[in-house]
């Protein structure tokens, strides 16, 4: 079971900014999360760490009730396999997980291979 954004509901996305090099992360989880600003870095209040957030155009409006933006937020948990490569997650990816490579702005990614651990199996029977 995937929880994969919409396109529709990242329009207004105007750049992804990456605090983490890429190279060694097979997977990212993505959430949107409501924040007061549309282009500084956001809080994180989740365990674990913040590896990349969306900055939003000039057009991005917030939430007429709450006054905030819907934000995309790239994060990983203590658990996750670039932590724990042998942990829950050596095979398979949580739900909300996708390869950061695929990221782009307005775009939510996709599960490959690569996130969903595959190409560990793959290796290992070769």
């Amino acid at each position: 079971m995937s929880s994969l954004l919409d396109a529709s509901e990242i329009t207004y996305e105007e750049q992804v900014v990456w605090l983490e090099d890429l190279g060694s992360l097979d997977y990212v989880r993505q959430a949107l999360d409501k924040t007061p600003r549309r282009n500084t870095k956001p809080r994180y209040a989740r365990d674990g760490r913040m590896v990349g957030y969306a900055v939003l155009d000039d057009d991005a409006e917030p939430d007429p009730d709450s006054g905030l933006y819907r934000r995309r937020v790239f994060f990983l948990l203590p658990h996750d396999r670039d932590s724990q490569p042998h942990g829950p997650y050596a095979v398979g990816a949580p739900g909300e997980a996708v390869d950061p490579r695929t990221i782009e702005p307005r775009n939510p990614g996709a599960k490959t291979d690569r996130s969903q651990g595959r190409t560990a199996i793959a290796s290992a029977t070769s």
